[in-house]
């Protein structure tokens, strides 16, 4: 983990109210895993106390990017920054994704929206290719399909309105692939999930229903991002009925989904 300030190499519109910003940041970048984020504190707004956690999209051997929504006033003053202009940075933060071994199983990535972000990293260094599901409310939420065609991932893609894909939840067609998957002698698959709380919560069923392997990276409300404000943690089940708080911005946002207490989950 290390604090910086970085220079924004370049910032371009995804689509609709996505962005894709690109940080020049040489120490940084070779120590990203997959998984992890970056806390990124926005430097024109002086008033301004909080950072903001993102996770991390792409890598160079120098430069990191992220994918985000415009949604609010913090948001709004980071789509107008232009290259030059720079952020105040801690990264890598977080415990990311396992990586798939060679020869293990094979992955199923679901993503809500611009969950896919968290994922890319994922997919581009897992040793085998597997499936990509994405579902948005319509097209303009279904992010990244090129990017991760381009490294060999087939997407499967569903939107609320019917807009693009299926019609419907992601999970569907999730569903209707591990059902498939059943029929094949010796398949093993893993699921790793990044969305919205509800749509982990339906992975995580699923992966319980078919006795898969799950990861899945917990978005939560950040405030410090280091694990001293405690403003995300969430329920983490330690054996039989014993629980405990773990703060999602240190111990998580990755956790293997048998160990989350949904009941109270945010």
């Amino acid at each position: 983990m290390l604090e910086q300030t970085v220079q924004i190499v370049s910032q371009e519109r995804d689509a609709e109210a996505y962005f894709r910003l690109v940080l020049k940041a040489p120490q940084i970048a070779p120590l990203i895993q997959p998984g992890q984020f970056a806390h990124v504190r926005i430097l024109p707004m002086k008033d301004a106390l909080l950072r903001r956690p993102f996770s991390i999209f792409q890598t160079t051997s120098d430069t990191f990017s992220i994918l985000y929504k415009n949604v609010g006033k913090g948001t709004d003053v980071l789509a107008r920054m232009r290259a030059g202009e720079e952020l105040s940075v801690i990264a890598p933060l977080g415990h990311g994704f396992t990586v798939p071994s060679v020869g293990g199983e094979t992955p199923l990535l679901v993503a809500g929206g611009y969950g896919m972000a968290a994922l890319y990293l994922l997919a581009q260094r897992s040793p085998q290719k597997g499936i990509v599901f994405v579902g948005g409310r319509r097209r303009v939420d279904i992010l990244c399909e090129k990017d991760f065609a381009a490294i060999g991932w087939e997407v499967r893609v569903a939107t609320e309105d019917g807009s693009h894909g299926e019609t419907g939840f992601v999970t569907q067609p999730l569903l209707a692939e591990l059902k498939r998957g059943q029929m094949v002698p010796d398949r093993k698959v893993k699921l790793y999930a990044c969305g919205p709380t509800p749509m982990l919560q339906a992975v995580g069923k699923l992966a319980e229903e078919f006795n898969v392997p799950a990861e899945l990276s917990m978005d939560e409300h950040m405030c410090c991002g280091v694990g001293t404000c405690l403003a995300c943690v969430i329920k983490v089940k330690t054996g039989g009925e014993n629980w405990e708080y773990q703060r999602t911005c240190t111990e998580g946002p990755v956790y293997d989904s048998r160990q989350i207490v949904w009941e109270t989950a945010k």
